[in-house]
């Protein structure tokens, strides 16, 4: 489960956002325009540390876009290429803000999602000592391959330490690697047949037919 706190972010993550994807290789849409949120899917690092949040957005009118963001309350070690930037939140404090991609933390999760059709965490608020579930923006779908789900570094681990690897590919593709496992992150998702080695696929209010949002290879 994903513990949220209802907080002020300085920046927001859309304004972070807005300054961060016309950079990337795979970027489409409207450099300079407002980003706005599509909908969005968690992931729960084991170890409690990590915040872990796929963000669906779009650049003004463009396409929509995938970015797996994770949050950290230090600086994570050799990771700097992949710094989207600082949020000041009201609750935790200062938090660094990471493509996922480049985080250690997040390609076993995802592997799980691919590979094991593992979902997504539920998310819910902390009201007067009660758990108050926030509802999905999105359902995700994951392949049953029965091949095992490679175990990933600890939360503490570095990129320097060579747990995983990224590299952008034609087509808004970005690879990561865990184990023996490379899986495709598709920046611009959509609609597609899911490979038979497996994928993950998702849908949101006003998009029912499924969007590959990952797959392995």
């Amino acid at each position: 489960m994903a513990l949220l706190h209802r907080a002020e972010l300085r920046p927001s993550k859309l304004e972070l956002l807005a300054g961060w994807l016309p950079g990337r290789q795979w970027f489409a849409g409207e450099a300079g325009a407002p980003v706005s949120r599509v909908a969005a899917y968690r992931f729960d690092d084991p170890a409690g540390e990590v915040g872990i949040e796929t963000l669906l957005v779009r650049a003004g009118d463009g396409p929509v876009l995938q970015v797996p963001l994770t949050y950290r309350g230090a600086p994570l070690a050799g990771a700097d290429e992949y710094l989207v930037g600082v949020i000041e939140h009201s609750v935790l404090g200062r938090r660094w803000a990471y493509d996922a991609c480049g985080d250690p933390v997040y390609p076993p999760l995802l592997a799980a999602a691919v590979l094991a059709d593992a979902g997504q965490a539920e998310e819910y608020f902390e009201v007067d000592g009660k758990r108050e579930v926030r509802p999905a923006s999105m359902t995700l779908t994951g392949s049953r391959t029965g091949r095992p789900v490679p175990a990933g570094p600890a939360s503490t681990g570095s990129v320097s330490a060579g747990a995983v690897s990224t590299g952008s590919g034609d087509g808004g593709v970005t690879v990561v690697r865990v184990g023996d496992v490379e899986l495709a992150v598709v920046r611009r998702p959509v609609p597609a047949e899911v490979p038979g080695s497996g994928g993950l696929t998702g849908t949101w209010p006003g998009r029912d037919e499924p969007v590959l949002l990952a797959y392995a290879r």
